[in-house]
């Protein structure tokens, strides 16, 4: 027997049009790439994302066409994604930061039709627009004023595309399995992969991530998504936000310090989303102007691990921290450390000791770790596993990948070693490629990492295995110096001890002047080991 509920497809344009009808005065204001504050609210963004979407068919995009994005977190990109989506299209979030000849293997590989881009990226696409034989046109995300001359084959002003619409447009009924949106892994291990999400994932991460213990936030918030709209749906913020009527702040192009503290206080922002390095430089700003961010209630980071200094130091200024994990096959949330019974008691460095793991996952992602050969590992804080995961906003394949990704029982391998308590909190130790292998023991890069950034004077740090005659591999410790601070080896290595078990203390540490990333902001441990190929530890005793 069925139930007899009415038949309502989960559809990712139904979030803005719910937003409209009962939120459309919530302001989305935007630092534009043109330059001014720009605001305007959700009533707006609705009906213009209608005329995308009435412009998009009258360039004969039809369902299930790909339609690239390469731009910002502005108004107007919000807009392209819900008229994309609301005509069953799939909206194909390209990450900018990326190589040129990455962008065009994507752009190819999804066989994107049209490229909607901002004027920063104007420049890229002119040299690569050659090498794209499916994209038949490009939409320029700005007004006539600002337009430049470009090459790009049948360019056209965003603003002028849409005024040849009247919106007066219905979005379209399917079913909530369609695809919706697309976006590419980082590729940090052979091509990049698309993962292809759905209405019905898209909808139901949203919720996820609504509830108190995720993201969390209200009508009566105020959110400043500094993830990008092309890094995993901006964390899925750019559906969670809308759904629930809460103020969007858009930064733009301007990620520095400076400005992102501006838009934080102008804008009295309550939550935040964003990885280290982004905060890094905003704690830099604050101390340095001796300037305080009293609305801020909430600072969530992910991307990559959360130093304890860090999370420390937001709260003493009195937000609170949400240190966050996930993967673009997860859309992105995987676990947030969000303080539950028995530790919402936990004060000093215990409570430190909970917000510096990556937390338990929300209703809708399930997880366990395992061991090589797929025997599941018992869940008590110490013993570390492959982690594998299993829920409806992840991923059970690759966009024109013809291979098996999940194991017998459903889970997709995450890549990620990882430890398990008995109270659900995950604990990510390192990447299964990056995990250094001593004497038949398991080192963890990222608890070094961690570590060492804790020193006073250490910008940043990368920890990598490399060969030893004796114990196979041992950790070096490669350490960016915060500018006008000094140390040395041994005050690093000092600083550690009695921190860490004496057999993970690195054999030796290497001063850079910069440590490498990735376009998605994580270390590039690839580029570090190429760097670090021949070197030798000055002593072959462990």
């Amino acid at each position: 027997m069925l139930g007899l509920m009415q038949d309502w497809p989960l559809l990712c344009h139904k979030i803005i049009e719910h937003a409209a009808k009962y939120h459309g005065t919530r302001e989305v204001v935007t630092r534009s790439v043109e330059g001014p504050i720009h605001r305007t609210n959700y009533a707006q963004i609705h009906a213009r994302a209608l005329k995308v979407s009435q412009s998009l068919e009258r360039d004969g995009i039809k369902l299930g066409d790909r339609v690239a994005t390469i731009a910002w977190n502005t108004w107007r990109h919000l807009e392209v994604w819900y008229g994309i989506m609301g005509i069953g299209a799939i909206c194909h979030t390209v990450n900018p930061r990326l190589f040129p000849e990455q962008i065009a293997w994507i752009v190819n590989h999804a066989q994107d039709r049209i490229v909607i881009t901002d004027l920063t990226f104007v420049p890229v696409l002119e040299k690569i627009a050659s090498q794209l034989p499916s994209v038949e046109r490009y939409v320029v995300l700005t007004d006539k004023a600002h337009m430049p001359q470009t090459t790009l084959k049948n360019a056209v002003v965003y603003e002028d595309w849409i005024a040849a619409s009247d919106g007066k447009f219905e979005w379209k009924t399917f079913d909530e399995n369609t695809a919706a949106a697309m976006c590419y892994t980082s590729g940090t291990t052979g091509d990049p992969k698309g993962v292809l999400y759905s209405h019905r994932s898209n909808v139901l991460h949203a919720l996820m991530a609504n509830s108190k213990d995720a993201l969390g936030t209200s009508a009566a918030d105020t959110m400043l998504p500094v993830v990008p709209l092309f890094h995993a749906n901006s964390w899925g913020i750019a559906f969670s936000a809308p759904s629930m009527g809460t103020k969007l702040v858009m930064p733009g192009p301007k990620l520095d310090g400076a400005s992102v503290y501006e838009l934080l206080s102008t804008e009295k922002v309550t939550h935040t989303a964003g990885v280290p390095t982004v905060w890094l430089m905003l704690l830099q700003y604050m101390a340095a102007n001796n300037v305080k961010l009293p609305d801020l209630q909430m600072v969530i980071c992910g991307g990559s691990a959360m130093p304890r200094s860090m999370i420390k130091a937001f709260l003493d200024m009195g937000s609170q921290v949400r240190h966050a994990w996930g993967m673009t096959e997860m859309s992105p949330l995987g676990t947030l450390a969000t303080l539950k019974p028995p530790f919402t008691e936990r004060t000093g460095e215990e409570r430190l000791d909970i917000l510096q793991t990556q937390g338990y996952p929300p209703f809708g992602v399930e997880m366990k770790i395992t061991d090589d050969a797929g025997k599941e590992l018992p869940w008590d804080g110490k013993t570390f596993g492959r982690l594998k995961v299993s829920g409806p906003a992840i991923a059970k394949a690759y966009f024109h990948v013809d291979s098996n990704i999940l194991d017998e029982e459903g889970y997709f391998d995450t890549g990620d070693v990882s430890t398990m308590d008995e109270h659900g909190y995950m604990r990510i130790t390192d990447r299964s490629k990056d995990v250094i292998k001593s004497g038949g023991e398991w080192i963890s890069s990222i608890d070094l990492e961690n570590l060492a950034v804790g020193h006073p004077a250490v910008a940043e740090a990368a920890v990598i295995g490399v060969h030893h005659p004796k114990w196979d591999e041992r950790p070096l410790l490669i350490v960016q110096l915060k500018q006008g601070e000094s140390a040395t080896r041994e005050d690093i290595l000092k600083f550690m001890d009695g921190k860490i078990a004496k057999w993970w203390m690195p054999d030796d540490v290497a001063f850079v002047d910069g440590i490498p990333h990735t376009a998605t902001g994580k270390i590039l441990k690839t580029a570090l080991r190429d760097q670090f190929k021949d070197y030798t530890f000055p002593t072959a005793a462990a």
